[in-house]
């Protein structure tokens, strides 16, 4: 695969890009974008999940509509479409990371893998055995070369509202260089004109929100059903490790929960922290979560090299969440310590925490663990 750096060159040879087509709006409409800048464009579908025992409820992705809608949509468009059958990979990759995840008492993020490892792994894989020169997504986020480093940057989409670069910090100087966003500069408005004006279908369609693998997000049920995790009755434990109550299974809590956690106290309380060996839940008032550091490990430096001394940064620890100021300092072993200016609430092991300088993603990674500093 050849860099795409000039991909508008007019005497260049026509690239070749193969465009990942979820079957929504965004896919769509970033194919049509590229087939008008004269790139040969091709569709692919990655079938990733299959569950005929759940009802597809039109919130998440991979099914067999979507399917459908991204094949139509390439016959409009007039470009070739295929369908890549990648359900092994994706539960190996995927779903059975989530598993183990919750299994050790962490909140995974499912979507960070599945760019890792599906979207951005195996998919660049196939179109560089295919002599396509580049992959392309809907993703709202953008992809910049810096002339004078040399180094490829992401960033922030324009429209702050609709910015994916949180679920995109695993990619590699070599997985930019081949990587083409074509809505990273648009508003979802814009987007669903580009779409409208092509005629394509799925134009007015809604976005996809839910883990596809759990659209009704009853966790607890996902784990019994692909893992035979039974979700047993325990301990609701305070602060002071004594027994207060009784929880239905520590997997259905999260940090920061508040309802349904069938225990009446005189004030309101949170879950704080949960023992999944033990199977004991921990409550307390809402100002325990609150934690100003956190420890991340597999920390990938994205658009910057490593630095050698602390940093400013703002930093999110949830999709979407507003950013935060902090000071990340680089550690040994590919982890970072991050120190936020103010207490955050909910800070969760498993979670990504990603780091910006201003529009600029610095870098991401795992969260390990939470303290104060």
């Amino acid at each position: 695969m050849t860099d795409m750096n000039n991909i508008k060159n007019d005497n260049a040879p026509k690239k070749r890009v193969l465009i990942a087509m979820s079957g929504g709006v965004d896919s769509s409409a970033a194919a049509r974008v590229l087939m008008d800048q004269g790139l040969e464009c091709e569709g692919v579908t990655m079938r990733l999940y299959r569950d005929e025992s759940i009802t597809d409820n039109g919130k998440s992705c991979c099914s067999d509509r979507d399917e459908d809608d991204a094949a139509f949509v390439c016959h409009q468009l007039g470009i070739p479409h295929e369908s890549l059958c990648c359900t092994k990979e994706f539960r190996s990759c995927v779903i059975q990371k989530f598993i183990d995840e919750y299994q050790a008492g962490r909140t995974p993020n499912p979507c960070v893998d599945c760019n890792r490892f599906m979207k951005f792994g195996l998919l660049m894989d196939y179109a560089r055995e295919k002599g396509f020169d580049a992959v392309a997504t809907g993703h709202y986020a953008r992809v910049e070369r810096n002339e004078e480093t040399g180094r490829w940057q992401l960033l922030k989409a324009v429209n702050d509202s609709k910015d994916q670069s949180y679920v995109l910090y695993m990619l590699t100087q070599e997985q930019l260089s081949h990587i083409l966003l074509p809505l990273g500069g648009r508003t979802k408005d814009e987007t669903r004109a580009i779409a409208a004006d092509a005629g394509l279908i799925n134009a007015k369609k809604r976005e996809s929100q839910d883990i596809c693998f759990v659209p009704d997000g009853d966790y607890a049920a996902f784990l019994m059903r692909w893992a035979g995790i039974r979700a047993e009755e325990g301990d609701i434990l305070d602060e002071k490790g004594n027994a207060v109550g009784r929880h239905k299974g520590a997997v259905r809590y999260t940090t920061g929960q508040r309802k349904g956690l069938g225990f009446a106290a005189g004030e309101p309380v949170y879950v704080t922290g949960k023992d999944m060996k033990a199977n004991t839940v921990t409550i307390g008032p809402e100002s325990s979560l609150f934690h100003n550091g956190l420890e991340a490990s597999g920390v990938n430096w994205v658009s910057v090299a490593e630095p050698e001394r602390p940093i400013r940064v703002t930093a999110r620890t949830r999709y979407h969440q507003k950013e935060k100021a902090a000071t990340c300092v680089p550690l040994p072993g590919g982890r970072i310590k991050v120190i936020f200016d103010e207490p955050q609430r909910a800070i969760t092991p498993g979670q990504a925490v990603v780091l910006y300088d201003g529009d600029l993603l610095v870098c991401g990674g795992t969260i390990e663990r939470v303290f104060d500093e």
